[in-house]
């Protein structure tokens, strides 16, 4: 997992298989900036709004679960309190505009993906007001050699990259995400960039999460994912990096700074589900 928290696991004694990930294609990609980029400790994030919203909606900033704190399997956290700072950077990352404050921890899972969202003391409009904008969620993924943007509010650096494809699953450690965005090789992400937007180069939107990498070689440990197809085969990429999808969050995201599991074409995890199945 991308960010500076060390975690500790027991590798898997398993027969090692790997394969390399598909050469990037050349992209001519838009300038993409710190729009709305956060830094927080040991992590990156961004704030965000999905394409129907009020300017006096409580802002979210979208990071990933596991920036929150390494959670179980099958955890699934709704209205936690929090008033957890963030660091909200000009458009040029060069500078700081000033600290925005969550009143509370809104949704934050790592079963089936890895992915938090804080609910600020400050609108949209307020943010605006600072200097910057929330970056828009895409409703539907980026294609398979589109041109993406990894901005790192942690580094405050941006890695030109693009999409490779999709996996069925990663299973990293005690977690499995379905259906992960996989970078194509060039997409070089380190340790801080863990809950960076992945920003689509022509749109400007937001199509997934920065989340992990296969940095060792490693069969389906800690920072070093493997992927699993339909049939069960296990693919080890080493070097892969990986983000989360983000269009199923937008169903979600109903206004008031919420997230509501029950809208319609929610399919976000709700807590106890693994029990009720």
């Amino acid at each position: 997992m991308r960010h500076l928290v060390a975690v500790l696991a027991a590798a898997l004694v398993l027969p090692l298989s790997t394969t390399p990930v598909t050469a990037a294609p050349k992209v001519d990609f838009t300038e993409v900036d710190f729009t709305g980029v956060v830094s927080l400790r040991g992590c990156s994030g961004s704030v965000v709004r999905p394409p129907g919203h009020r300017p006096e909606d409580p802002a979210l900033v979208l990071t990933n679960g596991h920036c929150v704190r390494m959670m179980g399997a099958d955890e699934v956290v709704v209205e936690e309190a929090s008033d957890r700072a963030f660091t909200l950077l000009a458009r040029d990352g060069r500078g700081d505009l000033g600290t925005v404050r969550a009143q509370g921890l809104a949704y934050a899972t790592m079963s089936g993906t890895d992915v938090a969202l804080y609910r600020l003391t400050s609108t949209y409009a307020q943010v605006e007001a600072m200097g910057t904008s929330a970056l828009e969620l895409a409703p539907e993924p980026a294609a398979p050699g589109a041109g993406i943007r990894v901005v790192s509010g942690y580094w405050r650096e941006v890695y030109s990259c693009a999409v490779d494809g999709y996996v069925h699953e990663l299973r990293e450690g005690r977690w499995t995400w379905a259906g992960s965005l996989r970078y194509a090789v060039g997409c070089d992400t380190t340790a801080g960039t863990s809950g960076s937007p992945v920003v689509d180069a022509v749109t400007g939107r937001v199509v997934a999460i920065n989340n992990t990498g296969n940095e060792n070689g490693e069969r389906c440990t800690v920072n070093n994912p493997c992927e699993v197809d339909e049939h069960g085969e296990v693919t080890v990429r080493r070097g892969a990096g990986y983000a989360q999808r983000t269009h199923p969050l937008v169903p979600c995201l109903t206004g008031g700074g919420r997230v509501d599991l029950t809208a319609p074409g929610c399919g976000l995890p709700r807590p106890g589900d693994q029990e009720r199945g």
